[in-house]
């Protein structure tokens, strides 16, 4: 009997297996050694089905719940579960999965109808019997034609649009007791996978609560997010009236022409909320506020943000002056570091806290500082002869990822500070069963951004991310909702501009190194939006920020 060796890379070690046994199989031998049952695995970086037969020798790397791969997988998986229980209870209902929230997603029925506690413990129920059943989730492959007529004949518009004018050929439907829907990624290959969630009802409709992936044991706890709720609704209500709820269409309406249409609501809606945080800002003024905190996680837009709040409040015969916090960082020597022995440059320790409150009380005292230069490729802090003084009808602007962090202006009056935080929050979906992560538009961003002007590739960025995750998780998240005002970045049409320039920098990562399979997945993502120039972008639009021609920057 024919045997190949495999690189067990989770558990460092090689194994020979029976050439053409089943990754499905490799995983069943291996469960007891593992902490936590795999819900995929990436045989040489691609993620492959537990039905694969393993030929040729190969690096195997489990997905685990304890990875944001494998919760995305729990999720397609919990979701299915969730909208076959909905069907089969309610058959005449939609379920509608929305976005995330309080550490879980939001899903309604029949967009946005109440659903009785009754209803809601008979779809629980089901779901109950469905896990419990241990079903073979069934994969079928059909031309997209027929997928886009089966999902019509049942209501599923919404899905149906996005399979007809996407481009592809043939669409790979996941289906329990012959209930099918379109999943764009991997599913579990059983609905016992999934072995903790709950219902409980959230606003309008319901929360889906999963596990946490810090302890998966647990579900992950409630956060209450109501400012942040507010914001996405408020987002919500414009797509609705544009009828651009979903990818496809917005996909429909480039086609038919409607894209200078789209480009200008969605600018004008954040030039009236940026116009609103001024004026609530220059009404501040007259009560004492004299500094405007502005944070908000990486590729947020916080900087042109920044620019274009500063505008309005000159308009409000206002002054700004703007401070970089990053300025005040401690000399290298004395940088904060990770458990692993690198610097950690997102620590609020990595800013001289006491030199950075000394500055801003002696400013708001009306005394004049002198004003420090971070030198990065020394590690130093040096001064240049640089001075600041407050005057009458000034305000101080800081922004940074700490800005609404309590421990980082104690020494300053609370009643003389405006917080506001920036973040890319979309209510657009793929379609009612695919949400579109924000994490991976802030993704798209950044990997952009450090290619065109910080000289990195998409794999340096795609490496670095779980450390900026973590960092935001630590310093920025925990603190949003302290905020006085909150500014939405996303835009209903930026997924589309964002397209061209993403996808020739995910192509150039190879397939030896980790981070070929989010490439990979984010490219299977892209192929769903139809992608536009950005020469009908507005010089001033915040997303030049990352695709370039920026009104507010020299280098464009």
């Amino acid at each position: 009997m024919d045997h190949i060796e495999i690189n067990l890379l989770d558990l460092n070690e090689k194994k020979s297996v029976e050439k053409g046994i089943t990754l499905g199989k490799v995983i069943d031998e291996l469960k007891d050694t593992l902490p936590y049952m795999p819900l995929g695995a990436l045989v040489n970086n691609v993620v492959l089905p537990f039905d694969t037969p393993l030929i040729n020798p190969c690096d195997i790397r489990f997905i685990t719940i304890q990875s944001e791969d494998g919760l995305r997988i729990y999720l397609r998986t919990l979701s299915l579960i969730l909208s076959t229980a909905v069907h089969n209870v309610l058959p005449s209902f939609r379920l509608y999965v929305e976005h995330s929230i309080a550490n879980g997603y939001y899903c309604s029925i029949e967009n946005g109808s109440l659903v009785g506690s009754d209803d809601l413990a008979a779809i629980k129920k089901e779901m109950n019997r469905l896990i419990a059943a241990n079903l073979n989730i069934e994969c079928k492959v059909l031309p997209a034609s027929e997928a886009a007529a089966l999902l019509e004949a049942r209501g599923d518009k919404d899905s149906a649009l996005l399979i007809d004018n996407c481009g592809t050929l043939y669409v790979t439907l996941h289906g329990i007791e012959g209930f099918f829907n379109p999943y764009y990624g991997a599913l579990a290959p059983k609905t016992g996978a999934v072995y903790l969630y709950d219902l409980i009802p959230h606003l309008d409709g319901f929360l889906l609560r999963v596990p946490d992936m810090a302890q998966p044991s647990r579900l992950a706890p409630i956060e209450v997010q109501p400012m942040m709720r507010s914001v996405i609704k408020e987002q919500d209500r414009l797509l609705k009236m544009l009828h651009l709820e979903y990818m496809g269409s917005v996909n429909q309406a480039i086609d038919e022409g409607k894209l200078k249409e789209m480009i200008l609501i969605s600018e004008a809606m954040q030039e009236k909320k940026i116009t609103h945080i001024a004026d609530r800002i220059a009404e501040g003024y007259q009560r004492g506020v004299r500094v405007v905190l502005v944070s908000g996680p990486s590729s947020s837009g916080k900087t042109t943000f920044t620019n274009r709040l500063t505008t309005q409040l000159r308009t409000c015969f206002l002054q700004p002056r703007m401070i970089s916090i990053d300025n005040y960082f401690v000399d290298r020597e004395l940088t904060p570091r990770t458990p692993s022995g690198e610097y950690d440059f997102e620590a609020l320790t990595a800013i001289d806290l006491k030199l950075f409150n000394a500055d801003i009380s002696a400013l708001l005292a009306g005394k004049t500082i002198e004003l420090p230069t971070f030198d990065f490729t020394m590690g130093k802090r040096v001064y240049k002869g640089d001075t600041m003084t407050m005057e009458k009808g000034d305000v101080l602007l800081l922004e940074g990822i700490h800005a609404l962090n309590p421990n980082l202006l104690k020494s300053v009056p609370k009643k003389v500070l405006h917080r506001v935080y920036v973040s890319c929050l979309t209510a657009l979906g793929l379609d009612p069963n695919n949400r579109i992560s924000t994490t991976d538009n802030r993704l798209l961003r950044r990997m952009i951004r450090d290619h065109s002007y910080r000289g990195y590739s998409a794999v340096d960025t795609l490496h670095n991310w779980d450390s900026v995750r973590a960092g935001e998780e630590k310093w920025v998240f925990p603190y949003q909702e302290l905020a006085d005002d909150m500014f939405n970045s996303a835009m209903v049409y930026e997924l589309s501009a964002l397209r061209p320039f993403a996808e020739p920098l995910l192509y150039q990562v190879p397939q030896a190194l980790p981070e070929y399979a989010t490439a990979q997945r984010l490219l299977r993502f892209l192929r769903l939006i139809r992608p536009i120039r950005s020469e009908q972008l507005p010089r001033a639009s915040l997303l030049r920020e990352f695709v370039g021609g920026s009104v507010f920057y020299n280098h464009d």
